[in-house]
């Protein structure tokens, strides 16, 4: 049997396809949706990703403000985020990751308007996900559910395990497979007997940022595995979770590494970030308004 590869490619050109649509609605009315990311850090691969959004938005006609302010300290970022909150022309905000020593994350998250939350970073946003009120679900996460509904893998009914519970994957993603009546297991590196739950499982979802941890003999067949794993070898080279020689004879279906997962989700943090200014627009033809309403 040889497994379907579930790739990134096409889920993403179809999100930036309807990106598209609404900046041109946008750019008819003279209104450009913008993105602001604040990055403390000089971390090298955090300096690719962001780039990578700058890129994303350009290509898509969206605005992006990058503020590099390296080795800031709390107040300087919380000061920071409360401004972009104000700043009536910013539709998303994204608070980029590793922040320098000392900085309490948690803290700073919890400023981020609900409504510029485009990445899901607000505890906010993952209690409104959990009962079902509108909100921004971490790009990732919502990147593994439009894997699956592109290429029609049921979810109704079946059950799905989550191995790994972060608050940018795990979580809300359990949240999302359940708005989708699938039965989920959220399983996590203290899970004892990790197999008897994957086993069981006619979807897995691998999250736990542990290079191969899923091998061939914990998988069912003709199961679906999705990698959401980003790990560097010893060889430099960029791993999933997944032992893919081993799993991939025998499940019908697997995400690759790369170009699977993280495919999609440049191109969904855009689309946030287009349908955060199409509202504020369709709701006051105004730049900021609406932000206080919705909080």
């Amino acid at each position: 049997m040889t497994a379907q590869r579930l790739t990134g490619k096409p889920v993403a050109e179809k999100i930036r396809a309807q990106s598209a649509q609404l900046v041109q609605a946008l750019r008819e009315q003279d209104f450009t949706a913008k993105i602001s990311v604040v990055v403390a850090t000089k971390n090298e691969a955090t300096a690719w990703y962001v780039r990578s959004i700058e890129k994303a938005a350009g290509v898509q006609g969206v605005e992006c403000q990058v503020l590099r302010i390296p080795d800031a300290g709390q107040e300087q970022l919380a000061e920071t985020i409360t401004a972009l909150n104000n700043d009536e022309t910013v539709h998303g905000i994204i608070l980029q990751t590793p922040l320098p020593d000392g900085v309490d994350a948690a803290k700073l998250v919890e400023l981020i308007d609900p409504a510029k939350d485009i990445d899901g970073a607000n505890p906010l946003s993952l209690g409104r996900l959990s009962v079902g009120q509108p909100a921004f679900a971490p790009a990732t996460a919502r990147s593994v559910i439009e894997i699956l509904e592109h290429y029609e893998i049921p979810l109704a009914g079946e059950h799905v395990a989550v191995v790994g519970r972060s608050a940018v994957v795990g979580k809300p993603l359990a949240q999302l497979l359940l708005q989708r009546n699938a039965t989920v297991s959220i399983c996590h590196s203290r899970t004892s007997n990790l197999a008897h739950f994957t086993t069981a499982a006619s979807v897995t979802v691998m999250a736990a940022g542990r290079a191969n941890l899923l091998t061939g003999d914990d998988v069912a067949e003709s199961s679906v595995v999705i990698d959401v794993g980003t790990n560097v070898d010893g060889d430099g080279q960029l791993v999933g979770d997944v032992h893919a020689a081993s799993v991939e004879p025998k499940v019908r279906a697997l995400s690759p590494v790369p170009g699977g997962v993280g495919t999609v989700t440049t191109a969904l943090l855009i689309l946030h970030a287009v349908q955060a200014a199409t509202e504020v627009h369709a709701l006051t033809g105004r730049k900021g308004e609406p932000m206080a309403l919705r909080r």
